[in-house]
């Protein structure tokens, strides 16, 4: 994985480099898990050539700190609201580590920019955001420049 502008990454930055995101389009789900550079295998639901970005985007546990399940359905809710009210297309999406003991309802957002995807980010207390394209897997830190580039799977092994 390339991390690019390295001394503006959040504290937990190796755990959102590693997490897996758990996306439901519709009656298929898939899990996007980081790989190797260059690795773009399985599913990707827009259709290629259109240069789009899929980010996803939590409202949970903010600036990094556990919030009650009411708290973070509430600011979910609130993330859902805003996404909707702009007429963007979402998936839901559960972001997490890979052997799932932790994890975050999310949401996977079609038309953003990678700086209004931050913005949102930034907006809920956000430290990263994933921006999924159809030859990268990348985590965009919401408080600095700071990316980290890597390949992708999508597999049917999703738990959304």
């Amino acid at each position: 994985m390339h991390t690019i502008d390295a001394p503006g990454t959040p504290r937990d930055w190796d755990l959102y480099r590693t997490a897996v995101v758990d996306i439901r389009f519709g009656d298929r789900a898939v899990r996007v898990e980081p790989r190797p550079r260059g690795t773009a295998e399985g599913f990707f639901p827009v259709p290629d050539g259109s240069g789009a970005t899929v980010h996803v985007i939590t409202a949970w546990n903010p600036y990094g700190r556990t919030a009650s399940n009411d708290a973070n359905a509430r600011a979910q809710r609130v993330l859902l609201d805003g996404i909707r009210h702009r007429g963007l297309t979402s998936w839901p999406a559960v972001g997490g580590d890979v052997r799932g003991t932790h994890r975050e309802e999310s949401v996977a957002v079609l038309g953003l920019s990678d700086a209004a995807a931050r913005d949102l980010g930034r907006r809920f207390g956000q430290d990263a955001v994933f921006a999924w394209t159809p030859d990268a897997w990348r985590v965009l830190a919401c408080g600095s420049g700071a990316v980290a580039v890597s390949g992708w799977v999508a597999s049917g092994r999703a738990s959304v």
